[in-house]
């Protein structure tokens, strides 16, 4: 049975590589050797070689911390930290331009900025948050409490230099690519309740959320907590990003309550090749996301490049086929949504399983994520604006509970751990995707609650009406003269 190789990220903080040993310099010259035959050792020369071989160890000596130097720069990767540098710069571009891109593009045109600020505004937060201390709850050594939140030993990147390395990429560099999927987790949630959360309250309630959500389950999945220990397998977010993003979104859309004239009044996209626009760049963005998460240019970033492509297109055209069948005819924002249910499914499992597997997952994800929009939507009358639940909620679910069966070496996938059974690494999984889920549910819903009571969550209905761009940025996207 083929032993999983453990998850790059909790990997290289839980256990840093040993600092290398310096072999000693060779030596120049055979002090001991005799001399040749027939050559007598006289009184000068034997001084003059004394001297020679005090300076030969001198030189040594001044050599050897060179070597050690050399040694260890020996440990930083080049090809590695390049690969993973480009994921990161994909993995931003996911959420600006491409999220903001894509949600832009489902809202009415009197709130195009409005989400697009969103978006932009929660890139600079979080950035300032994991600096200040994000990154230290998530990815350290927490003391007693490591099984659910990691320390403050690295708040404000003390520590973190040049010559800082997680296995054989720079610290900066891995640091950087955690931030861009705590960027896009809170960017995600915004499309449950676009058009008419109150600004203000959106950025209070991002800060508390990476705070006490975001960065307790990263840490429990990758910086060494408890689900890490149960061996729970999320490769690149099925639980951190997509289960937490999509619960967060329907607590919010629950209790800030439809939009104004929902269902009654159609809620048009005013642009959709916008949204197919950034739909794309999602699908690009998310090979970063997906193969950069091995943190290294090896076979799994191949593998998972491949499976995160299949499953997107499969989730693409199963969702087309779902609504062509249910509706006669298929749409341009039903085969881009398929897509990205597709790519959401993946993540969990991208690392773990071989090419049907993420072609079945893709699937699965267009066809389920598909009836879920519609049942939301149509039978339980939730407003959940772009439909985040269905598809990250509901999709990260299906990936982060099947990755424990077509991990499955016998479906073609790399194997379970020594160990682990099927059996067992499904229930890992549907433990991890439940506590995922209850834990994000429950916290998203009391710190709504808290803003709610200290300053409001909802726009005030003339501003619903409005247009949060003009009443909340005094600006209008369009200029039509």
């Amino acid at each position: 049975m083929k032993k999983i190789t453990p998850h790059g990220r909790g990997r290289l903080l839980r256990d840093p590589p040993a600092r290398p040993i310096a072999r000693e310099a060779p030596s120049a010259g055979r002090p001991n050797a005799a001399p040749p035959y027939g050559r007598r050792e006289t009184d000068v020369s034997r001084p003059l070689r004394i001297a020679a071989a005090a300076a030969l160890a001198g030189g040594a000596g001044l050599l050897l911390p060179a070597l050690a130097l050399a040694a260890e720069a020996k440990k930083l990767d080049p090809g590695n930290t390049a690969w993973v540098l480009t994921s990161t710069a994909l993995v931003l571009f996911m959420t600006i331009p491409g999220l903001s891109l894509f949600y832009g593009g489902l809202v009415r045109a009197k709130n195009i900025l409005s989400l697009l600020m969103q978006c932009f505004a929660i890139t600079c937060l979080v950035s300032l948050l994991w600096l200040a201390y994000a990154y230290s709850l998530a990815f350290t050594e927490g003391g007693g409490a490591n099984a659910l939140l990691g320390g403050l030993g690295k708040a404000f990147f003390k520590g973190v230099g040049v010559e800082s390395l997680q296995g054989d990429i720079p610290e900066t560099v891995f640091a950087m690519f955690q931030l861009t999927f705590a960027i896009i987790t809170p960017a995600l949630f915004v499309g449950g309740f676009a058009e008419r959360m109150k600004f203000s309250s959106l950025l209070v309630f991002t800060a508390l959320w990476v705070t006490l959500v975001y960065a307790p389950v990263a840490h429990w999945v990758w910086g060494g907590g408890w689900l890490a220990g149960l061996g729970a397998l999320d490769f690149a977010g099925g639980t951190v990003v997509h289960i937490n993003s999509g619960v967060t979104a329907l607590v919010a859309a629950l209790i800030i309550g439809p939009r104004r004239g929902f269902p009654e009044t159609p809620m048009i996209p005013h642009n959709l090749p916008m949204t197919v626009t950034g739909a794309g760049m999602l699908w690009v963005g998310w090979f970063g996301f997906n193969a950069g998460s091995a943190l290294a240019a090896n076979g799994t970033a191949g593998m998972a490049m491949l499976v995160t492509h299949m499953s997107a297109a499969a989730g693409a055209l199963a969702w087309m086929v779902s609504e062509w069948t249910r509706h006669g005819k298929p749409s341009v924002l039903g085969i881009a949504t398929g897509a990205v249910a597709g790519l959401v499914a993946i993540t969990p499992a991208s690392g773990t399983v071989g090419p049907m597997g993420g072609l079945l997952l893709g699937a699965l994800a267009g066809f389920i994520c598909f009836s879920a929009t519609s049942y939301m939507k149509q039978v339980l009358k939730v407003d959940d604006s772009l439909d985040v639940f269905p598809v990250h909620g509901v999709g990260g679910l299906l990936g982060a509970i099947l990755t424990g069966v077509f991990t499955a070496k016998g479906l073609g996938g790399a194997g379970f751990a020594e160990g682990m059974t099927l059996g067992r690494q499904l229930w890992v999984q549907i433990v991890g995707a439940g506590a995922t889920l209850v834990y994000a549910g429950v916290v998203s819903f009391i710190l709504l609650k808290i803003v709610d009571a200290a300053m409001g969550l909802r726009a005030p209905a003339n501003e619903e009406v409005e247009g949060l761009d003009l009443a909340l940025h005094n600006e209008t996207g369009y200029e039509l003269r």
